[in-house]
């Protein structure tokens, strides 16, 4: 689930010192023979609160839910040992960190932004498309009622699922994602983390009256786009340009 905002100068400069402190901070752990598992906690509880004072609130997300599970989620959970501590995929750094398989977890403000969209209320249920690692489905389980999340990689599948065990409001399936779930619907929100060339009717077939989706659509050039379902009809909001991995499909 790859993907970027547009990134300023500033902010660019402000990522890179970050991961650079991230990195220098670890050396220094590692080179004083005093690393624990509570140091290594708080570390990332500091990584957390920054993550979402430099890179979420100043671009405007302002939802206080969103940012609140932000700051919960444990981010660097779900992403594998084999990339946790290089320096170049900082778990809360302003860009997207590789999960394996080709596929990655989203950059953090991608994902407070698409959430924030969602409009969420608490109640609703959601179906998610792309689970990947299982950080934008944990997400999710704090903000509303019920999330159905799909991947088409059995492999990150079974590891989401795996880590997701504890998250008793989410439900993860191995599948096509652009098929949708449709024994479960319909859905009165739908988030799509791969970029499909077009919006799949399955899903908005399921999507209920009133309902949202957020979807990146597009080939090389992509947008993020925010559906709304009125009177049955398709109706469509440009947010902003993104890059995603695309829509894979099962042959």
């Amino acid at each position: 689930m790859k993907c970027w905002g547009q990134t300023s100068t500033i902010e660019y400069e402000i990522r890179e010192n970050m991961k650079l402190i991230a990195y220098l901070s670890l050396i220094l752990v590692l080179c004083s023979g005093v690393y624990s598992k509570e140091m290594d906690k708080e570390n990332f509880i500091a990584a957390r609160q920054a993550m979402v004072d430099l890179q979420i609130k100043k671009r405007g997300i302002k939802d206080p839910k969103v940012l609140k599970t932000l700051l919960t989620v444990e981010r660097h959970k779900f992403i594998p040992q084999e990339y946790l501590y290089l320096a170049d995929y900082d778990p809360y750094g302003d860009y997207p960190v590789p999960i394996g398989d080709g596929q990655t977890i989203s950059q953090p403000y991608i994902v407070a932004l698409m959430t924030e969209l969602l409009n969420l209320k608490g109640g609703e249920k959601v179906l998610e498309i792309g689970t990947g690692s299982g950080y934008q489905a944990a997400v999710l389980s704090y903000l509303t009622k019920e999330v159905y999340t799909i991947e088409i990689i059995e492999n990150l599948a079974q590891q989401a699922k795996e880590r997701l065990k504890s998250y008793k409001n989410v439900f993860v399936k191995h599948g096509d994602g652009y098929l949708g779930w449709p024994e479960h619907a319909p859905f009165d929100r739908i988030i799509v983390t791969c970029a499909p060339d077009h919006i799949p009717e399955p899903l908005f077939e399921q999507l209920k009256e009133n309902g949202r989706i957020i979807i990146p659509v597009g080939e090389s050039v992509q947008e993020l786009v925010l559906v709304r379902k009125k009177n049955g009809k398709m109706a469509r909001q440009s947010v902003l340009p993104v890059r995603f991995v695309p829509m894979l499909r099962d042959k």
